[in-house]
């Protein structure tokens, strides 16, 4: 069976301003786009079975330069990004890196430890021929025996040359360093390809999840699948994301209030005052869930189609779904889909609970982020390792301009269609070069989205070009 999509409208009266998008909307015709995007079913005994576990790679020998600490921000994929970071760190200067401590401030209050994410065992053995990674440092470096290691954040988007220059000096002093921040401390460009390389082995290889989180993403995955091909759409319309970014669209001025309240009530949230509506316009807000459903049938979805919803708890709960579920009724969630006992295992656990969103969205036949986050991004690169599997990349200035031109009435339904479809033709997670901008890295497009220097298939690539040993989905 595949993935429903909309019927073209008669084109008989289509008026005369659709020029090119007309054309556009022949190119997405059902049967085309279904063939494109290559959807098949797939049952439970097609799956592959998983290979051998590999034979442990040999420990590199080298003289550490000291023992980095390193305490993560942020959520499950932010914190996921940041441990590969600081692995090609420890690697660049010879140091032995300490298993990452996790957020456990943050928004979502987690206590999760690294070890209830990911298989600790694997991520030190897997690496050990770069990297010598420890549970815990020394005794002797511990505050018991009065020993102070220096704090710091690093500089954010620094190269190779700041590490070298002025972070080495100071294990050479102190031996010991915790890194208390670790987002974004890396460039995403102009770093040695042997670095970029070994960021994307700890990507897609070291970070392997833990046997529980695998069984519950996999029996996900797999009933998922029994009900034919589907689409992960990850709906970042969650109350901490539009507190952030102050997109109050569609809300309440009670909602609004609320979301304002909780921005000023988080100091590390420094932007306080926010026009919602600039923001938007901007295409800085994640699409609401009315927005989504247009977008979503715009492209060629219909009511046959199944969707993963992929997130928290939706910000206004379900009276923001309605139109969602109206347009497409075979939306599924994972409270909907795992036993109350088995999902009673993850409560208050966010980043487990992303860990499996993140493994349903990774395995999809396509993925649809409405906001381009961390969880997006990631996701986005792991099925460009994967063989390019199709991410639309929305964008969302453009869609919020055709939006209001639609539901004004200056386009009609299949102008609008039409030119939602132009907008996307080549933004479906086709390879592309990563845009490099000197001097402004935080607008260069983000390394774990599309790590190219580790998706080629010749010979040069080396040991990273391939998923073995990554996280299996059955």
């Amino acid at each position: 069976m595949e993935i429903g999509v909309r019927s073209e409208r008669s084109m008989e009266k289509v008026p005369p301003l659709l020029g090119q998008l007309v054309a556009v909307g022949h190119l997405w015709h059902p049967h085309l786009l279904s063939r494109f995007m290559g959807f098949t079913k797939m049952s439970a005994r097609d799956q592959p079975s998983l290979p051998p576990p590999p034979p442990p790679v040999p420990a590199r020998n080298y003289s550490s330069n000291g023992f980095l600490r390193v305490s993560c921000n942020g959520g499950l994929n932010q914190m996921r990004s940041a441990i590969c970071d600081m692995v090609a760190v420890a690697r660049l200067l010879n140091l032995t890196l300490v298993v990452p401590e996790l957020d456990k401030t943050s928004f979502w209050a987690d206590p999760s430890n690294f070890e209830d994410i990911f298989d600790v065992s694997h991520f030190i053995n897997s690496l050990r021929d770069e990297v010598r990674i420890i549970k815990r440092l020394p005794k002797k470096f511990s505050a018991r025996y009065e020993h102070q290691p220096l704090e710091m954040p690093p500089v954010s988007w620094s190269n190779e040359q700041y590490y070298l220059q002025q972070i080495l000096p100071l294990f050479r002093k102190h031996k010991v360093i915790h890194f208390n921040r670790t987002d974004s401390r890396l460039s995403n460009n102009g770093i040695s390809l042997e670095l970029q390389r070994l960021r994307c082995r700890v990507n897609f290889q070291g970070l392997k999840f833990t046997p529980k989180i695998e069984e519950f993403g996999n029996k996900l995955i797999r009933i998922i699948r029994g009900k034919g091909p589907y689409v992960a759409l990850h709906l970042r319309y969650e109350m901490d994301m539009l507190a952030f970014s102050g997109c109050t669209h569609g809300c309440t001025d009670q909602e609004a209030e609320e979301l304002k309240r909780m921005r000023y009530a988080f100091p590390w949230w420094k932007e306080k005052e926010i026009i919602s509506e600039e923001r938007r316009s901007q295409g800085l807000c994640p699409l609401t869930p009315e927005e989504t459903s247009l977008i979503l049938r715009a492209l060629g979805f219909d009511k046959n189609t199944q969707i993963y919803i992929a997130s928290g708890e939706i910000y206004g709960g379900e009276r923001r779904l309605t139109a969602l579920r109206a347009a497409f009724p075979r939306i599924v969630k994972k409270e909907m889909l795992l036993d109350p006992e088995d999902l009673r295992q993850f409560q208050n656990r966010s980043s487990q609970m992303a860990a499996l969103d993140f493994m349903v969205s990774v395995a999809s036949d396509v993925f649809v982020p409405t906001y381009d986050g961390n969880m997006a991004r990631v996701a986005e690169g792991h099925r460009r390792y994967q063989g390019h599997k199709k991410t639309f990349q929305l964008d969302r200035r453009k869609i919020v301009e055709l939006l209001d031109s639609y539901q004004n009435g200056t386009l009609v339904w299949d102008e609008f269609s039409a030119a939602v479809r132009l907008a996307h033709e080549q933004r479906m997670g086709q390879p592309t070069r990563r845009k490099v901008i000197p001097d402004k890295p935080k607008e260069e497009d983000y390394f774990y989205a599309n790590p190219e220097e580790c998706l080629c298939d010749d010979a040069g690539c080396g040991n990273s070009s391939g998923p073995s040993n990554s996280t299996q989905v059955q």
